[in-house]
């Protein structure tokens, strides 16, 4: 991990309170995960792990915003964006204990980290909370190959025309650059560029710097339905 403001404890109401995973936890044993846990400080940009790396602890994120996504070579799939208050780093504490995904803030956030061991013994103690991890890990399993199927058997057009219809604002959508489309879409950049091309050289929309014109509505919408 890259250096970053940290602080061991804070005063004030408890981050746990607000997230549903320990939600009903004696107030003793949040004070507990209050001392126990670290709170970093971090600037856009800060990787907080990476795809790999062997967990060593769980994540929760206070302020700010986290993005998770998958790299291959140059290429990015993103997995979720995470809004506070939000729990991440799951699949370090579970299984192989391995992260399936790189985390990365996306502006400046306070994120507090649960060491695994900690972990371990509030599962142990409370198998309620182990159950809520098991269900966690198990929702976001499934989004992941919802998207996966969506991509496969879902007409990739079809997909991004629906896109293009919900973000408009009469007939244009403003800055929707191909990277944002196809992190909305959870694909590849390459395959986003390649359908806003079929559907310019269609003549359905015109592509601009950081904005698209619908030039035809009804066969955008025609198309979001193929």
């Amino acid at each position: 991990m890259t250096s970053a403001k940290q602080t061991s404890k804070r005063r004030g109401v408890s981050a746990f309170a607000s997230v549903g995973l320990f939600k009903d936890l004696p107030r003793s044993v949040v004070r507990e995960l209050d001392e126990a846990s670290r709170v970093e400080d971090v600037p856009a940009g800060h990787i907080l792990f990476n795809l790999g790396e062997t967990g060593y602890g769980l994540f929760v994120l206070e302020r700010g915003a986290v993005q998770l996504f998958r790299t291959l070579g140059t290429k990015k799939l993103v997995i979720l964006d995470l809004k506070p208050p939000g729990v991440f780093g799951e699949m370090g504490c579970v299984g192989t204990c391995q992260y399936h995904c790189t985390a990365q803030a996306q502006q400046p956030s306070r994120v507090r980290t649960i060491k695994r061991d900690e972990l371990e013994t509030i599962l142990k103690n409370f198998p309620e909370v182990a159950r809520r991890l098991l269900d966690l890990v198990s929702q976001r399993f499934f989004r992941v190959l919802m998207d996966l199927e969506a991509t496969s058997f879902r007409g990739l057009i079809a997909r991004t025309a629906q896109l293009l219809l919900e973000r408009a604002d009469g007939d244009r959508v403003q800055n929707m650059t191909h990277k944002k489309i196809a992190e909305q879409l959870h694909v590849y950049r390459e395959s986003a560029t390649e359908v806003l091309g079929e559907l310019r050289k269609a003549g359905i929309i015109a592509v601009g710097r950081r904005q698209i014109r619908i030039l035809h509505r009804g066969r955008l919408e025609r198309a979001s339905r193929e």
